[in-house]
């Protein structure tokens, strides 16, 4: 029965690795139409970096991404 517990144990930790993995490239490789990008940038002109803000006119973003899309787009390195 111990030997159960350890398989069971083990296949939860490489389904939780997976998902992990799936968000993180879900998190990098982030998506916006061309009426959002526009839109951003015009809020982002009247609000500056107030994310929330323009995260609440564009229905389903939150203000992370938001905040990621543009400093992954327009931040110079």
């Amino acid at each position: 029965m111990a030997d159960d517990l350890e398989t069971m144990d083990h296949s939860s930790d490489d389904s939780s690795s997976v998902d992990s993995s799936e968000d993180a490239s879900r998190d990098s490789k982030l998506e916006f139409s061309e009426d959002e990008e526009t839109l951003i940038n015009r809020m982002y002109k009247l609000v500056g970096e107030r994310w929330s803000l323009i995260a609440g006119r564009i229905p389903g973003r939150s203000a992370e991404e938001i905040e990621k899309y543009w400093t992954s787009r327009y931040t110079s390195s």
